[in-house]
């Protein structure tokens, strides 16, 4: 099957090796242009585009795409028969959208319509869902409302994070859009009931608020590391918490409960067992503390 590939993340790259690898003709690869990273802030291209080098595919890296007539008069003359996207991160506009014949598919990272947005798999973390999973839409205009194609689900347990979940999805997500374009399964709209939006995240998200209950914080650690990540402030200093998990403890939010890295929570208590100060590398809590002490009393910010 003639087709396009769009998407930039790591997320993206096992589906866009699963389509090239069962044979499909990938007519071309469209990911987010290079961006300046590093010490050096030398422009580097993003995990598709490199492995779509890697496969000697083309590749398009439009910084836009909304109102640019001449892209989608040469995304229409690639004569694709489907088009897959993945995280790309650019909407596509109608005259894109009804370009391919079978329209363009969209993998998903949640059941949708749980979870619409820009960061689905941290949603589901924070919000304590008992499971998560890949839907294969068929996109329309509207954000993440299209008709569904396939679902896979997977199980979130007390301890996932958000690199466990991102990891067993993207493989999920590849497996089962080589499925809808095997079998062409019948459209079936999103139900109105139970629709949820995850907001795009933003390094104005990391700071932890003590208040929260330690159920609460504990899934934000989880799901917010590596970004934007959670962090606490004291004397001046930003320190990430890297791994944590609930404990039994009480006292006023923020205070350091023992000498082990116990901090109370508006309710109960949560233990730091991973950090990193800023320009060193991550510690275990006790390696930490031994550096970088926390006296039982002192106040986190």
């Amino acid at each position: 099957m003639r087709l396009a590939f769009m998407g930039s993340p790591d997320f993206a790259v096992p589906a866009l090796r699963a389509l090239h690898g069962a044979g499909h003709e990938i007519a071309a690869v469209y990911c987010q242009p290079p961006r300046p990273a590093g010490r050096g802030q030398k422009e580097q291209p993003c995990p598709v585009h490199r492995a779509a080098l890697e496969l000697g595919l083309l590749v398009r890296t439009p910084a836009r795409l909304r109102k640019d007539a001449a892209e989608h008069a040469a995304f229409a003359a690639l004569g694709l028969e489907a088009a897959v996207v993945a995280a790309y991160g650019l909407i596509l506009p109608r005259p894109m959208l009804e370009a391919p014949r079978r329209g363009c598919l969209n993998i998903h990272a949640s059941l949708l319509p749980r979870w619409r947005g820009a960061a689905p798999i941290q949603a589901a973390i924070l919000a304590g869902d008992a499971e998560s999973g890949i839907t294969i839409m068929q996109m329309e205009e509207g954000l993440d409302t299209g008709p569904m194609l396939l679902k896979g689900t997977i199980s979130i347990g007390p301890r996932t994070t958000t690199p466990e979940l991102h990891d067993a999805l993207s493989a999920m997500g590849a497996r089962l859009v080589l499925e809808a374009l095997d079998r062409s399964p019948p459209a079936l709209p999103q139900p109105p009931e139970g629709a949820t939006y995850a907001p795009k995240l933003s390094k104005a998200d990391a700071p932890l608020d003590w208040t929260l209950p330690a159920a609460a914080l504990d899934r934000r650690v989880r799901a917010l590391n590596p970004w934007p990540g959670t962090v606490f402030t004291l004397t001046g200093e930003t320190v990430r918490i890297l791994a944590a998990e609930p404990a039994e403890g009480a006292g006023p939010p923020g205070t350091v409960l023992d000498e082990a890295a116990l901090i109370a929570c508006g309710e109960g208590a949560l233990r730091l067992l991973r950090l990193q100060r800023p320009g060193r590398g991550p510690l275990p809590a006790g390696d930490f503390l031994r550096g970088f002490p926390l006296p039982p009393g002192t106040v986190l910010g």
